[in-house]
């Protein structure tokens, strides 16, 4: 084995540049007095498919694209293991997700509020969303503004069955609203997405790329693996990573920030000692600083995705059959970058209340022109639509561990989903109001007719099974490195996003959720790096 060669001291080393990462690095580099370092383990986005939207079609499930994580066995779900894709490039899972921007809900900012986590509240983190928002509609209101790194625009293409499917929402009782992004996003809504011009738009592109040639304080390494954080006196000051066969180390004289992810912080901070003492012991890493709650909290969104077949209409399915109309799709991009090849895989949502015991909209619909069996898969031979729907505030908890000190190995990932009865009783409701949706008379015209789970599934008890068998993860996990407050004794963090019981280590991503936000969760990640890099700089000044 080679030995190991340090590159240089970095004033701060951010790990991971994804959603997350990107931002911290930016924020980070400002000041051209400090040098900047970001480590990324994925490659460069220099493939096609990370930058015309319906990319994500090749992207998931790609070794290129895609680090290929798989759930354990799911006993909620009838034992089956899910593919659960995360970004395997710069940029992160911005480079591959859904594009959609949603904020969530003011009272999932109010709740973590409501635990002892100051300055998280929805008034404190809003202008941080806005901080670097480029909205293409700002107006005069206090939500929205122009002129930030982060784009959001409206989609490029529509669909007569998702305007339908709107109207039948609203014929069920779920209003039409302008803008799911105000604090209260019951209703429903087209999706604004993060493109610009019929173009993804990464957290890579928007943060990261524009500033690395002109910022010479900012460096990037891709395609590395960081083995661990090294801790001396209580303090993290070196990273020790590889490079292919070269085995590397970056002092740090200021502060590491870890932006790897809901599955590779938690990994890095146990293969670096911070966890568990007994889960390390058992895996022959020393304790650096015993803190149970790393890679525990887990928490997903799972989608049930019932599909509906329709007769005159368009939908993705009808156009893809029809080979004359593959090439016009293409040339509609080339040409004016607009229609399919612009799709977010979700074009309209829907928030709604399965219930009357939830104050808030607990359940988020994603409908979509189209059907497949999975991610993955082709498209179904036959007109049809999605009215996949979550449950947007899960009670159940999982975890992510460490299977081996093997940096090479992927984690043990078990999100534990339909665990509780409340979530059982959640998901039966879901499918009674995708169903009550369906059966209004704005759908009436195209004959919908259930392909899955089929109108045999009567009972609560069989919507369940149903359930077990239709679901799969929306890629939203968080809250494997959770902040809290000092009593706490599952808090990773404090309320500034540093590890405790260790000096000059952060961490900067949806991990440190400690309870997931009501909607897709790329955008709060990415409120949580502008907020996080702002305390850090701000911390700095008066160390």
């Amino acid at each position: 084995m080679s030995a190991r060669r340090t590159i240089g001291t970095f004033d701060y080393v951010v790990i991971g540049a994804g959603s997350a990462g990107c931002v911290v690095a930016n924020r980070l580099s400002v000041d051209p007095s400090k040098k900047v370092l970001v480590l990324e383990a994925g490659g460069k986005d220099d493939w096609i498919w990370f930058h015309i939207p319906v990319g994500y079609l090749y992207a998931i499930g790609n070794p290129r694209a895609d680090w290929l994580f798989k759930t354990e066995p799911q006993a909620g779900l009838g034992g089956r293991a899910l593919p659960f894709p995360r970004g395997k490039v710069v940029g992160g899972c911005s480079a591959i997700n859904a594009m959609i921007y949603m904020r969530g809900q003011a009272a999932d900012y109010d709740g973590w509020r409501q635990r002892g986590l100051t300055g998280w509240g929805w008034d404190d983190v809003l202008p941080n969303f806005l901080k670097h928002e480029d909205h293409v509609a700002p107006g005069t209101g206090e939500h929205h503004k122009a002129g930030g790194e982060w784009r959001v625009e409206n989609p490029r293409v529509r669909w007569d069955i998702l305007d339908a499917v709107r109207d039948a929402a609203e014929a069920a009782g779920i209003a039409k609203i302008a803008d799911f992004n105000t604090g209260d996003n019951e209703g429903s809504a087209y999706f604004q997405v993060n493109q610009r011009r019929g173009r993804r738009w990464s957290a890579f592109t928007a943060f990261l790329k524009p500033v690395l040639d002109v910022r010479d304080n900012l460096r990037m390494e891709t395609r590395v693996l960081v083995e661990r954080i090294v801790i001396e006196d209580g303090r993290a000051s070196a990273i020790e990573f590889s490079h292919g066969e070269e085995k590397l180390r970056v002092e740090v004289r200021g502060e590491v920030v870890l932006s790897a992810g809901s599955f590779g912080s938690p990994a890095l901070l146990e293969r670096s000692g911070i966890g568990d003492g007994a889960r390390l012991q058992a895996l022959g890493i020393d304790t650096t600083a015993n803190l149970p709650g790393v890679g525990e909290n887990l928490q997903d969104h799972l989608q049930i995705r019932p599909v509906y077949k329709v007769d005159g209409v368009r939908t993705l399915n009808t156009d893809y059959a029809k080979l004359w109309r593959r090439p016009l799709m293409a040339l509609e991009y080339a040409a004016l970058r607009t229609g399919p090849l612009t799709m977010a895989p979700s074009q309209v949502g829907a928030f709604a209340k399965s219930s009357a015991d939830y104050a808030t909209a607990n359940l988020e619909f994603h409908f979509q022109p189209l059907s497949l069996d999975k991610w993955g898969d082709g498209l179904h031979p036959f007109g049809a639509f999605t009215a996949s729907v979550c449950n947007l505030r899960p009670s159940s908890r999982g975890s992510v561990h460490l299977k081996s000190p093997t940096p090479e190995d992927a984690p043990a990932i078990s999100p534990n989903y339909l665990d509780t009865d409340e979530d059982k009783r959640v998901a039966v409701d879901a499918l009674k109001l995708a169903r009550r949706i369906v059966a209004q008379a704005p759908l009436a015209r195209f004959q919908p007719q259930e392909h899955s789970p089929g109108t045999a599934a009567t009972s609560d008890e069989a919507l369940l099974e149903a359930a077990k068998g239709l679901s799969t993860t929306i890629f939203h996990p968080v809250g494997t490195a959770k902040m809290g407050v000092d009593d706490d004794p599952t808090a990773v963090l404090d309320e500034r996003l540093r590890v405790r019981g260790v000096r000059g280590l952060r961490v900067i991503d949806a991990s440190v959720m400690p309870a997931i936000t009501s909607g897709n969760t790329a955008a709060p990640t990415m409120m949580i790096a502008e907020k996080g890099a702002q305390m850090l700089l701000e911390d700095a000044k008066t160390a």
